[in-house]
């Protein structure tokens, strides 16, 4: 597989504190890839770099041959409204749209059509075990069936790359593995990578490489270059 997003060297500090120090990393398209460590390492820092939410210090990050640290903001933007998606810790729904118009939100942003997006947003939910949260608010849902919902919205843009912070963080162990499950086949089956940043190793066993973030630095644990 070949190196879609590539971190390298790359460095952040918050004042006089270090986030990362010299942080290498490579995702190739189609791999799921877990980061853990302790709360404070790094983690959620290293995702945001990768994701052109926050510019690297120091070093680069690239997509898919594109300098993500010399892009403009509003190019970093575009990225993240197509090529790339996003899931939370708390799903972060809007509260005001039913299920389905926050799965359909991302496409609509867009330009597409209402019926077009929501028609898509609809298999997406049939494709999650969540249809049957469709014409309802987040509020109104369980946690499980909210995050299922995060997920399709995630995906409906068919982004190359997903990225997870703590997906499971507010779920029990059941719906959490449900969720990882589903999250996991409909990335392969859509070609999609995952960076997926988690604390907790029944969810990184849903990974194809786990790297651990400690005081900033980077240790891939399966060796990869």
């Amino acid at each position: 597989m070949s190196a879609l997003l590539r971190a390298e060297g790359i460095g952040k500090a918050y004042g006089r504190t270090p986030a990362l120090v010299d942080a290498d990393l490579t995702v190739r398209a189609g791999e799921v890839v877990a980061v853990m460590g302790p709360s404070g390492s790094g983690k959620s820092t290293l995702l945001h770099c990768l994701a052109g939410i926050v510019r690297p210090d120091t070093g680069t990050v690239t997509y898919d041959g594109r300098d993500l640290t010399t892009m403009s903001d509003a190019a970093r933007s575009a990225l993240r409204r197509g090529d790339f998606g996003f899931v939370f810790q708390f799903g972060q729904l809007v509260p005001e749209l039913t299920c389905v118009e926050n799965v359909a939100l991302p496409l609509r942003l867009g330009g597409e059509r209402r019926r077009a997006a929501e028609r898509r947003a609809h298999e997406w939910l049939e494709r999650l075990e969540a249809a049957d949260a469709a014409g309802r608010r987040p509020g109104e849902v369980s946690g499980g069936q909210a995050q299922r919902v995060a997920v399709a919205r995630a995906l409906v843009t068919a982004p190359r790359v997903v990225f997870a912070d703590e997906p499971t963080g507010a779920l029990d162990s059941l719906n959490g593995e449900r969720v990882m499950r589903l999250l996991g086949e409909a990335a392969r089956d859509t070609g999609a990578a995952v960076v997926l940043v988690t604390h907790e190793p029944r969810v990184a066993a849903y990974s194809d490489r786990e790297v651990v973030v400690r005081d900033g630095r980077i240790r891939d644990l399966m060796g990869a270059p």
